[in-house]
């Protein structure tokens, strides 16, 4: 029988300066919130958005939609407007929550009771924009998520001594995984970093004994390169899990070394969080080299594509759009990642590339077709690519290859300040340009990507 998320909370959560500020698990702020939404008139099965930087208000806002039944669906806190205005143009009507009502209904709001809730019933939508650049909402169940979190403890060898530093926002699969639901399984503490900064990080660690983190190499790149570093500051962090492009082996071996800590890749996606990892009494070297193993129910195989496909009780249960649902899931019920991978006969798995473009910049997903789109309307620009190159910070970039209308000379500046007026978000903006005469193309009339590549990383 599925899982249901029992009532244990963080020991504590925040915070948003480096001071660790205590959550209870029957703290009446939680209560009070949720009997301030359902004072609003939010009730079992509906929808709660926000856009909140990390810090407690997002952490209680999941909190009270999970007691009072209701689906929590954060919002990446650096979406532009115009980006969130799609998010929740992706949803059924959603009630829109914001920090000072957040505040209000607290302050002002009876304690609600809660109640039981279905294993199967909804409990969070979180937004990717996959290849097309449309958002789409990824439904997870309280069974999935329960699931999720207790066997990621156990895989993590993780225990309530444990500190997590999470620079992930709340609404990243990462951030409510590791930074929320984790730490709750554990009885561990959560510190929230609601922006990255590294020498801050380095700060926090040090005074709170930090000893997990999760995140895509720029996180550990960037502690490295502090103006502030010493080994002696990361003393205390003993398990870094890093996930993306840019996970290498010898990312791992040169990390493993510095910070002195078991350094491991691990593979997931908000469809399917944390499928595959190196479990806490696997040889830590074999971290280095895959993807890891499959966690607690997961399978894995390889598709008719080409492409890798899995199950497993933590997966999503479907899009808020069932006509997307349809074409990511396999009539026996597989999810087609759109990744592809080797599959070892020791049951390890190794990301060997994507079938789709999606360019992963520091753990983010960034849709060629939306940059393009946006580069396209430019009235100097009469085509464009966008591609991922290589980045040993960040994974990858965005590099743009545009041809110019006649007489036009677009430059990088140019285009990225029409890239913030279009409102894209400036971590998807291209970092690289160059101008062509023609694309070249497929036998098909498509641009050749693999070919930019190429040229751009020769």
């Amino acid at each position: 029988m599925a899982e249901r998320l029992e009532p244990t909370w963080p020991h504590a959560l925040g915070p948003t300066t480096g001071r660790i500020s205590d959550l209870e698990p029957d703290d009446p702020r939680i209560a009070r919130l949720a009997g301030g939404l359902a004072r609003s008139g939010v009730g079992r099965g509906d929808l709660v958005a926000w856009q909140l930087p990390n810090g407690e208000p997002a952490a209680l806002a999941l909190w009270a939609c999970w007691r009072l039944g209701a689906v929590a669906a954060p919002i990446h806190h650096r979406a532009t407007a115009a980006e969130v205005d799609r998010m929740l143009g992706a949803l059924p009507a959603a009630t829109v929550l914001d920090d000072g009502w957040i505040g209000r209904l607290v302050e002002e709001s009876p304690p609600h009771p809660g109640g039981p809730v279905a294993p199967d019933e909804p409990a969070l939508v979180l937004h990717t924009s996959g290849s097309s650049g449309t958002p789409k909402g990824v439904v997870h169940t309280h069974a999935g998520l329960a699931h999720k979190a207790r066997s990621m403890v156990r895989i993590h060898g993780l225990h309530a001594r444990d500190v997590v530093l999470m620079p992930a926002p709340l609404g990243h699969v990462s951030g409510v995984l590791n930074g929320v639901l984790v730490p709750a399984a554990a009885q561990m503490r959560a510190v929230l970093l609601p922006r990255w900064d590294p020498d801050e990080a380095l700060a926090i660690i040090e005074a709170e004994r930090v000893s997990f983190m999760v995140g895509p190499p720029t996180f550990f790149t960037g502690l490295r390169d502090a103006s502030g570093w010493a080994p002696e500051r990361v003393a205390s962090l003993r398990i870094v899990s890093a996930g993306g492009a840019g996970v290498t082996p010898a990312f791992c071996e040169r990390t493993a070394g510095e910070f002195g800590a078991t350094v491991k890749r691990s593979y997931g996606s908000t469809e399917a969080p944390t499928v595959a990892t190196n479990h806490a009494t696997d040889d830590a070297r074999l971290g280095w080299h895959t993807d890891g193993r499959a966690v607690d129910g997961v399978s894995f195989r390889i598709g008719d594509a080409g492409g890798l496909e899995v199950q497993g009780p933590e997966l999503f249960v479907g899009y808020t759009d069932a006509a997307r649902t349809a074409e990511a899931i396999t009539d026996d019920g597989w999810f087609r990642t759109g990744d592809t991978a080797e599959l070892g006969d020791d049951g390890r798995v190794t990301i060997t590339g994507r079938l789709s473009e999606v360019i992963i910049r520091g753990g983010e997903n960034i849709s060629p077709a939306e940059v393009e789109a946006v580069l396209e309307a430019h009235p100097g620009v009469r085509a464009a690519v966008a591609v991922g190159v290589p980045d040993e910070r960040l994974g990858e970039r965005t590099a743009a290859v545009v041809v110019p209308v006649p007489g036009a000379t677009p430059n990088l500046e140019d285009l990225t300040a029409w890239c913030d007026t279009r409102g894209l978000a400036r971590y998807k903006w291209p970092e690289r340009l160059e101008v062509v005469e023609a694309l070249p193309v497929l036998p098909s009339g498509k641009a050749d990507r693999a070919a930019l590549r190429d040229r751009l990383t020769r």
